[in-house]
């Protein structure tokens, strides 16, 4: 993917696969408890939906509204929509904060305790989503902190 007048292919690729981790969280409020199980959310989170309790509604619109966000800043970077404070670090961190999890790999698949599928695809998944901002950013990296003409 290489960036051109249309912008940054890696972070317009990076800003979808966020906004689609937003919205498949919102799917699974609407999804139920068995939704919150299959996604990994865990047991408790869905003792607690299935009681009616508005906590997994929450914390799940919660990390929607962090995903949007950080589509958002990738949307920016390619150059899609108006820049956004804090370019370069926020990029940066969105890209360190997928990295991490994704590596969360290693231990996963050294503890066989955690080596549960689901804890290998998600991985593997934001491992992917982490490695695409870090290419786009870099990509980017020159434009990110110039000012917009005015």
């Amino acid at each position: 993917m290489n960036s051109g007048p249309q912008g940054n292919g890696w972070l317009m690729v990076g800003g979808g696969l966020s906004l689609l981790a937003a919205l498949l969280h919102l799917a699974v409020i609407i999804g139920g408890p068995d939704w919150y199980r299959f996604f990994g959310a865990g047991e408790g989170m869905a003792r607690m939906a299935e009681r009616g309790l508005w906590q997994p509604a929450i914390m799940t619109v919660g990390i929607a509204a962090v995903l949007s966000i950080w589509a958002l800043y990738a949307f920016a970077g390619a150059g899609q929509i108006p820049k956004l404070p804090l370019m370069r670090t926020a990029l940066v961190l969105i890209s360190g904060i997928y990295l991490a999890r994704g590596l969360l790999i290693v231990p996963i698949l050294i503890e066989p305790p955690a080596r549960t599928a689901f804890n290998i695809w998600s991985s593997l998944i934001v491992l992917v989503y982490g490695l695409v901002y870090a290419v786009g950013t870099r990509q980017a990296w020159p434009t990110l902190s110039q000012k917009e003409a005015s």
